[in-house]
Formats: C-alpha cells, sequence, structure tokens
C-alpha cells in the first residue's frame, strides 16, 4: 500500500508538471495565434480603401465582421464615421502601436485611405483610422477547457497509476504475504517442519523462500536431534533413579543397623552418614518423580479423596510442625490421580509454608469442588510471603528462597507443578493481603448418587 501511495504521488507530481508545461505553452500559442490573426485582419482592413457617399459606406465590410467581429472608421479627429455592427461597443481611444483589450475585445488600430463622393459627385481623398475588435471570450473560454482537461488529465493519470500500483504491489507482495502468514503460523504452532509456499517465478522472493525452506529443515532437523537426546536422558535419569532406590534402600538399613549398635564417635559416624542417606533417598525420590513426568510416564490413577489426602498428609507432618499451627477445612473432592503423586504434592506445599514461615504462624488448607467440576487445593500462610524477585521463577527446579531454613533442595515447588501439570492440572500463586497463597486445581471425578446430592459429610481438623 505504501509503495503503490509513493508511486501514485511521484506520478501526480511529474504529471502536474508536465501539464505545466504543456498547459503553459499551449495557452501562449491559442493567444498568440488569436493576437495574430486580429492583428493580420486588421492590417487586411488598413490597406482597404473605402468610399463614402451620401454619409453611407459603399465598400462592403461583411467578410471583416464575422465571428462577432466589430469594425469602426474613426477620422483623424477620431469622430466615429462608421461602424458595423450598428450597436458596436466602445472599443476606447485607438492605439496605432500595438494592440488593446478593451471591454472583452482584442482591439487592433491602422490608418487607411479614404475616399468620399460630394454631392456635386466629386471626390476627395483622405485618410481614417480603422479600429478592428474581435471579443476574447472564445478563446479565454477555449483556454479554460485546455487548462480543465489538463488538470482532469493530471488527477485521472494519479489515480490509473495508484489502482495500478496497488494491483502491481498487491500482485508482487502475495508471494511475500504468503510467507509472512506461514512465518506466523510456525510460530503459533512451534512447528519447523511446515513447509514454505515457493513462488512460481524467479525472482529475489522466490530465493528467500527457498533459503527460509532451507533454514527450516535444518532447524527441524535440530529439533528432532535435540528431543530425541533429551528423551533418551531423560529415560537415563528415570532409570537411573529407579535402580538407585534399591541400593540406598540397603544402604540405610546397613547404617540403621550401626547407629543403634555402635557408641561413642564411630556410632555419631554413622548416624551422620544416615541422615546423609536419608536426605539422598529424598532427593533420589524427588528426580525419579520430575523425570516421570519428564518422560511423560503415567503412574497408573486410582478413585481417591483429596481432603482425605490432605489430612494424611497433615498427620503425618505433626512431628515437625514444631510451633505452627495447621488448620484444614475439609470438603468432598473427589478425583481420579496417583495418590503418591498427589500426596507428594500436599506435603511439599505444607512442607514449603513450615519452612519459609516464623514459629507462631498459622497455615490453613482447605478443599472443595469447583462448579465446573474441577477440584481444589489452597495451602495459605502468614508468614512474611514470597519474595518479589522470586516469585518468576518460583516453580523452577533447584529454586530456593533466602529465608530457606530447612536446607532444601528447591525442588519441592517444581514437583508441585509437575504434579499438577502431569494430572492436566495447574498450580499459581495467588494473590494474597499477606503471606503466601497456593492454589492448585485438578480435574475432578463427579461423586454423586442417584439423587445428585453428595452424601460424604466434610471433614473438619485442626492438627496442632
Amino acid at each position: 500500500m505504501r509503495l503503490a501511495g509513493v508511486s501514485a504521488l511521484l506520478t501526480f507530481v511529474i504529471l502536474c508538471a508536465f501539464a505545466l508545461a504543456i498547459g503553459s505553452l499551449t495557452v501562449h500559442r491559442i493567444r498568440s495565434d488569436f493576437n495574430r490573426q486580429v492583428s493580420e485582419t486588421a492590417a487586411e482592413l488598413g490597406y482597404t480603401r473605402i468610399r463614402f457617399a451620401s454619409g453611407k459606406l459603399e465598400t462592403p465590410l461583411v467578410d471583416f465582421t464575422t465571428s462577432h467581429a466589430v469594425v469602426k472608421v474613426l477620422s483623424v479627429a477620431q469622430h466615429v464615421l462608421f461602424q458595423e455592427p450598428a450597436s458596436a461597443p466602445s472599443l476606447g481611444a485607438p492605439n496605432l502601436q500595438e494592440g488593446l483589450t478593451v471591454n472583452g475585445y482584442r482591439v487592433v488600430s491602422h490608418v487607411a485611405t479614404v475616399r468620399l463622393v460630394l454631392p456635386n459627385g466629386e471626390e476627395e481623398r483622405g485618410h481614417a483610422i480603422i479600429q478592428y475588435g474581435r471579443p476574447v471570450g472564445p478563446t479565454e473560454e477555449t483556454v479554460k477547457r485546455v487548462e480543465l482537461f489538463l488538470v482532469i488529465g493530471v488527477l485521472a493519470g494519479s489515480i490509473l497509476a495508484l489502482i495500478a500500483g496497488l494491483a502491481i504491489a498487491r500482485r508482487a507482495m502475495a508471494p511475500i504475504a504468503a510467507l509472512t502468514s506461514t512465518a506466523a503460523e510456525i510460530a503459533r504452532t512451534r512447528d519447523p517442519s511446515m513447509r514454505v509456499p515457493q513462488p512460481v517465478a524467479e525472482d529475489e522472493v522466490s530465493e528467500l523462500a527457498r533459503t527460509l525452506e532451507g533454514m527450516l529443515r535444518e532447524l527441524d532437523a535440530a529439533r528432532s536431534e535435540t528431543e530425541s537426546t533429551l528423551a533418551r536422558q531423560r529415560r537415563f535419569v528415570a532409570d537411573a533413579s529407579h535402580e538407585l532406590r534399591t541400593p540406598l534402600t540397603s544402604v540405610l538399613a546397613n547404617l540403621e543397623l550401626l547407629a543403634e549398635s555402635l557408641d561413642g564417635d564411630q556410632g555419631d559416624a554413622a548416624r551422620s552418614a544416615l541422615r546423609s542417606s536419608q536426605r539422598m533417598r529424598r532427593l533420589v525420590a524427588d528426580l525419579l518423580l520430575l523425570a516421570r513426568t519428564d518422560a511423560a510416564r503415567e503412574q497408573p490413577r486410582e478413585a481417591c479423596e483429596l481432603g482425605q489426602i490432605v489430612v494424611e498428609a497433615t498427620s503425618e507432618l505433626g512431628p515437625v510442625t514444631g510451633e505452627h499451627e495447621i488448620t484444614l477445612e475439609i470438603h468432598p473432592a473427589p478425583l481420579l490421580a496417583a495418590r503418591d503423586e498427589i500426596h507428594r504434592l500436599v506435603i511439599n506445599l505444607i512442607e514449603n509454608a513450615l519452612r519459609h514461615t516464623p514459629p507462631g504462624s498459622e497455615i490453613r488448607a482447605s478443599t472443595a469442588t469447583l462448579s465446573d467440576g474441577r477440584v481444589e487445593l489452597i495451602v495459605a500462610d502468614n508468614g512474611p510471603g514470597v519474595p518479589a524477585e522470586i516469585a518468576p521463577t518460583l516453580f523452577e527446579r533447584f529454586v530456593r528462597g533466602a529465608g530457606d531454613r530447612g536446607g532444601s533442595f528447591g525442588l519441592g515447588l517444581a514437583i508441585v507443578d509437575a504434579v499438577a501439570r502431569s494430572h492436566g492440572g495447574t498450580v499459581e500463586l495467588a494473590p494474597s493481603e499477606s503471606g503466601a497463597r497456593f492454589v492448585v486445581r485438578l480435574p475432578g471425578r463427579s461423586d454423586l448418587d442417584d439423587d445428585g446430592q453428595h452424601h460424604r459429610p466434610p471433614l473438619e481438623a485442626i492438627v496442632d
């Protein structure tokens, strides 16, 4: 569009310059021809001998009065002796040097020889002034028509140039538009395997299309290779984490026996190694869970109650709550899920609240079934909240807050996010007036009887 507009503007400027030049020359030529014709006719009248008899003109001047022209014969004293037509307008004082425009007439004056027939039949010769005038109106109308035609020509030429420019630009930009549309679709779908339309013409656009096609082929190959490598790495991590559980279990069992049977420094060393091994087991379990979700290995799903899982997880954390107060508000929230993974999700959210809030803080957990059939878990606290600088990366792996006093690995919330996504749900840090508020929403499972009513009573508990 812009290219067509610029082309039309340039055409308009060129046509204006052309019209000014041609118009000026044409108008000058029309007026010059008119003035020349008037001067030639007036000169011809000057060489005509005019004969008067009984006060009347005997020499016919009809040939000179066509085109509404006016002829006047004046004496040397500028008295009108004769004029044709009789009602001719005033042509002003005669000027023998050059032509004048008077009362809409181009007037040229010349001296002519006249003969006057006396009553006794004798003739006297003398001189008179002949004024010849022709109206300039028709000539000026011709000039205006020429100017109008030039203006119409300029406008019509500019409009035609704009239309032609739009048509040419649309045809020329059609391959570019197709490339742009394909690129936008590739950006939306992130699928570099899509084909780029190839223009028929062999020009710069077709060269660009072939270059983009080659680039996309290479990107697709690189993406396939990267995805294959990542898939192998995910399978390796999942398999390695799974295989590590058996030797770790054996190591833990042996260290527990040693910690109970040894005393002194050896017992302290055994108990320290036991604590480190237990920490390693938790890390391996976390990595195994993340690796399974990355590798899209779905665990068996079963019907379970989210509220019951929350109660069990809270009871399990009872010994480590310390001075924290955990309040539960449980309503029926049935779902179809991997129970162990949902249990781990709840454990991690409550542990996160315990770890990042000072003693005496209150932690609230609630479950409910939403109107759209999804189930919702909310874990909130009245602690210091989440620092703004880590909020955007809160659910990424190995992200730890500055106030973390539990020595975590930074995988807790990443596991919460992975479990929620693997079950088709979401987790978010919701706005809160004080503290942190995490909201988990998962697809629910209908738990209604035939009469459409819930018959499972709500669960309420307060764990100190």
